[in-house]
C-alpha cells in the first residue's frame, strides 16, 4: 500500500470513528419554537416535553415556524412572511452555519420539511410577479445548495408536508401579496384556496378546492394523521362574523374534504382564524387554535367536535404522547389531553405562532 494510500484510508476511518451529533447533544428536544424577549429581541427555543429551556439561539428578526431535521441537531428557521431568509442552526453551537436567500422574485412563506431522511430541504415560496407558488428544493449534503424547484399549482403556499416517499401536499392559500406591499393582501374577492398533492417532478396528483361561498376561507396549515389523513386549518377572509368551517379533513384521492366545526358560538367565539393545526399524539384526535379567539378546539379524526379550551393569544400546537402541546403569547406551555387543559410551564416571553414536534 502506497503512503498516500494509507494516509487515505488512516483519514476515512478517522472521519468514520468522528461520532455524528443528534438531537440528544442538544439536551433531547421536544419541540422548537421562536419567541419576542422582554428586550424586543427574538429566539428560537429549544424544549423539553414539559416545555422546559434546553437551549436557545437569537435570531435577526422575528421567526415564524422552521424545519427541525429527523436526525442531526439543525434547524432551518424562516423569516416570517413574506421574509427572504432562512437560517440553517447548528441547535449544539447556536450557530448560524448558513443564511439561505429566497431567490430574486420569491420569498419564503415561513414553513419548510426535510426530505429524504434530512438530505432534501423543501421551501414554499411565493413568486409574487407571476403570482404563483413553487416548492424550492435544496440539497443538504452540497450544504444547501438549490437544485431546483416545483410548482405548487396555486397561490400562496404557505405550508408543505410529506405523505410519502414521492408525494407532497401543499397549502395554497390563494392569498397574492408583494413585498413592496408587505402583508397586504390583493386579491381578496378571486383568492382561491387549494390543498394541492403533488409528487417530487411537480405533477399535479389530486387538488381541493373549495366551494364557492368559501372561497375566501385560505387554507394555511397542515397536519398528518395515521393513515395519510391532512388535517388543514383555514383563515376566514370574509365578514367575522359569519359561522364557516375553520379544520378540513382529506386522504389523497378522497374527493371532497370533511369539513368540521364546533357549535355556533364556539364557532362564532374562533374569529374566523386558526392559526395552528395538530393531531394529537395517538392520532385519534385533531385540534385548531384561534389567538384571536382564544381557544383551542378539539375535534375527533372523524370530524366531531369533542371540547373547548380558553386561553387569551393561544396559538402554537403540537402533537404530545397524552394529547396536545401548546404555546401562548403571555409565554404559557400547555397540555391539553385527557386530563384536561393544564399548565405546563410559563416564561417572560412571548411564544410565535408555531411549535415544532420533534
Amino acid at each position: 500500500m502506497t503512503t498516500s494510500r494509507r494516509a487515505f484510508m488512516a483519514s476515512l476511518a478517522a472521519s468514520l470513528a468522528v461520532p455524528r451529533l443528534s438531537w440528544a447533544d442538544a439536551g433531547s428536544p421536544a419541540y422548537l419554537a421562536a419567541a419576542r424577549e422582554p428586550d424586543g429581541g427574538y429566539a428560537l427555543f429549544g424544549l423539553s416535553a414539559t416545555g422546559q429551556d434546553l437551549f436557545r439561539v437569537p435570531l435577526p428578526g422575528r421567526g415564524h415556524a422552521g424545519a427541525a431535521h429527523p436526525d442531526r441537531p439543525e434547524a432551518v428557521a424562516f423569516a416570517r412572511r413574506p421574509g427572504t431568509f432562512g437560517l440553517v442552526i447548528d441547535c449544539v453551537s447556536g450557530q448560524v452555519d448558513k443564511v439561505l436567500q429566497s431567490p430574486p422574485g420569491r420569498h419564503f412563506m415561513g414553513h419548510g420539511t426535510f426530505l429524504a431522511g434530512g438530505d432534501i430541504l423543501v421551501t414554499p415560496e411565493n413568486e409574487y410577479e407571476t403570482p404563483s407558488g413553487v416548492l424550492g428544493l435544496w440539497s443538504r449534503r452540497q450544504g444547501y445548495r438549490r437544485i431546483g424547484e416545483i410548482p405548487t399549482h396555486g397561490i400562496g403556499p404557505h405550508e408543505v408536508l410529506q405523505i410519502s416517499e414521492n408525494v407532497l401536499v401543499v397549502a395554497n392559500g390563494g392569498i397574492r401579496t408583494h413585498p413592496a406591499q408587505g402583508r397586504d393582501k390583493l386579491n381578496l374577492p378571486t383568492m382561491r384556496p387549494s390543498l394541492a398533492y403533488v409528487d417530487l417532478d411537480g405533477r399535479l396528483l389530486d387538488q381541493v378546492v373549495l366551494a364557492p361561498e368559501l372561497h375566501h376561507n385560505s387554507i394555511r396549515h397542515l397536519s398528518l394523521g395515521q393513515g395519510g389523513q391532512v388535517a388543514f386549518a383555514m383563515q376566514w377572509e370574509g365578514d367575522v362574523m359569519e359561522s364557516v368551517p375553520l379544520l378540513g379533513l382529506h386522504r389523497l384521492g378522497q374527493g371532497a374534504p370533511l369539513l368540521a366545526q364546533a357549535d355556533l358560538a364556539e364557532q362564532l367565539a374562533m374569529k374566523g382564524y386558526a392559526g395552528s393545526v395538530a393531531f394529537s399524539g395517538d392520532g385519534r384526535r385533531v385540534a385548531i387554535t384561534s389567538p384571536r379567539g382564544g381557544r383551542l378546539h378539539v375535534f375527533d379524526a372523524a370530524g366531531g367536535f369533542l371540547e373547548s379550551h380558553r386561553r387569551g393569544d393561544i396559538c402554537g400546537l403540537a402533537r404530545a404522547p397524552g394529547g396536545f402541546f401548546a404555546t401562548d403569547g403571555q409565554g404559557g406551555v400547555w397540555q391539553a389531553g385527557r386530563g384536561g387543559f393544564v399548565p405546563q410551564a410559563g416564561a417572560d416571553r412571548n411564544w410565535d405562532n408555531h411549535v415544532v414536534a420533534l
